[in-house]
């Protein structure tokens, strides 16, 4: 038998003829169509909530404010009663103030003494400025016509009770814990954090901080990925190095698939004598899809293994970098109860020249200088260095495209993604 060689493409990201590649956007597709939250809910205080992930919306308990209160320190009456001209209006003995409201009726043609803060009573609605007075201490004198409402902030005006202030799926910040707290929110119902799992795969690696013999690489991808789920908001657990070795890959998953919530694996997800995941994945587990029309990060495996989801992200570290963003971030944000979160980026002139392929996205280490997006010098998935050069990625899409200095291309922020 004679062995014909394939044409010489010398692209390892090249599209094999006939084979369907499927495009990021389908692939963001089929993870909101097939996944569901899936972590737990628990009901916690209002005020222990920051960073917690809101099950079901936030109604407020009480108006804010919970009264018409003045908004400046001034005196209050009746502004219909006072057109153009000057006026002397009497006042009544005693006065509101915040936590020690004035509690009778204002006369008509009276006006009380009124603190910032402090409770309209009934027959104002209207603050003059204490700086538009002259007074003796039992009249004032001002000139008119005056505004109704000038000054005073009405009762329910930022929220009113049993109004929606918070939706589900939203991440509590230290703003949104004073708003429930300013509208007498007690509890909330929240998801609990996911617990995320990262295992890496491969004979070859050695621990971070080790010694290594010359035939290992430090395992890079597993501290990277480890403090990337920390950063978006869930509890990282470090499943350790598996072996090239099926049974020992299998019993691994088997063990951390009853610990965790969701896998990360790198490593081992392509097609070759040593992938177990991908062969693992295929044999036992539920394959939804691994050739991903995209650079850097084409082997990957998307699946369930006992019904918990497995990211097998690829085992050169841009590569894994850059899917645990494309794909992990937005489904794990999903599968926390956050909902599928994609950042908009931004467009940028590009200050690099290069032309692109159609058929696959591309995403480029970049940053941003005098204005325009710089690329990293090189493409290739090893250099690590280019994650730290970096401080965000440029997305070319998946058409033919030409960028050019000057050319308008997308930029996302490391920050865009939760970094």
């Amino acid at each position: 038998m004679t062995l014909t060689p394939p044409p010489l493409k010398n692209d390892c990201f090249a599209l094999p003829a006939g084979q369907d590649w499927t495009p990021v956007p389908q692939i963001h597709q089929l993870l909101q169509q097939r996944l569901t939250p899936i972590a737990q809910v628990k009901s916690m205080p209002a005020i222990d909530a920051l960073g917690y992930v809101l099950a079901e919306p936030v109604l407020a308990r009480r108006d804010n404010p919970p009264h018409a209160n003045s908004a400046v320190d001034g005196y209050g009456l009746c502004a219909e009663l006072y057109g153009e001209g000057s006026h002397v209006v009497s006042c009544v003995k005693g006065r509101s103030a915040a936590g020690a409201p004035y509690l009778h009726d204002v006369p008509k043609h009276k006006a009380i003494r009124i603190l910032t803060g402090a409770s309209v009573p009934a027959g104002v609605d209207t603050i003059v400025l204490q700086e538009d007075v002259a007074t003796d201490g039992d009249k004032i004198a001002f000139n008119g016509p005056l505004k109704v409402g000038s000054n005073l902030r009405k009762a329910g005006e930022d929220a009113k009770a049993t109004a929606e202030i918070l939706p589900a799926g939203r991440r509590i910040t230290p703003t949104d814990l004073a708003l429930m707290a300013a509208t007498g929110v007690q509890s909330v119902r929240v998801y609990q954090p996911l617990r995320v799992g990262v295992l890496s795969t491969g004979d070859e690696l050695a621990e971070a901080g080790s010694e290594a013999d010359e035939h290992q690489i430090y395992d890079a991808n597993r501290p990277m990925l480890l403090a990337m789920i920390a950063r978006f908001g869930h509890v990282a657990v470090d499943l350790g190095v598996a072996p090239d070795e099926r049974n020992a890959v299998q019993t691994m998953l088997e063990s951390a698939s009853s610990e965790v919530d969701v896998i990360l694996t790198s490593g081992g997800a392509s097609a070759g004598d040593e992938d177990h995941v991908s062969a693992l994945l295929q044999d036992q587990g539920r394959l939804v899809q691994w050739r991903i029309a995209m650079k850097p990060g084409r082997p990957m495996a998307l699946a369930l293994w006992n019904g918990t989801p497995i990211f097998g992200l690829p085992g050169n570290p841009v590569a894994a970098f850059v899917c645990g963003l494309v794909f992990a971030k937005p489904a794990l944000d999903l599968l926390a109860g956050k909902g599928w979160g994609w950042p908009e980026g931004r467009l940028v002139p590009a200050s690099f020249v290069k032309r692109k392929k159609p058929g696959r996205h591309e995403y480029l280490r970049a940053r941003i200088r005098e204005g325009r997006a710089e690329v990293f010098a090189s493409e290739g998935s090893g250099r690590v260095s280019g994650l730290s050069w970096a401080e965000g990625l440029v997305e070319l899409p998946f058409e033919e495209a030409e960028v050019s200095e000057g050319s308008l291309v997308r930029y996302y922020t490391y920050e865009d993604f939760g970094l």
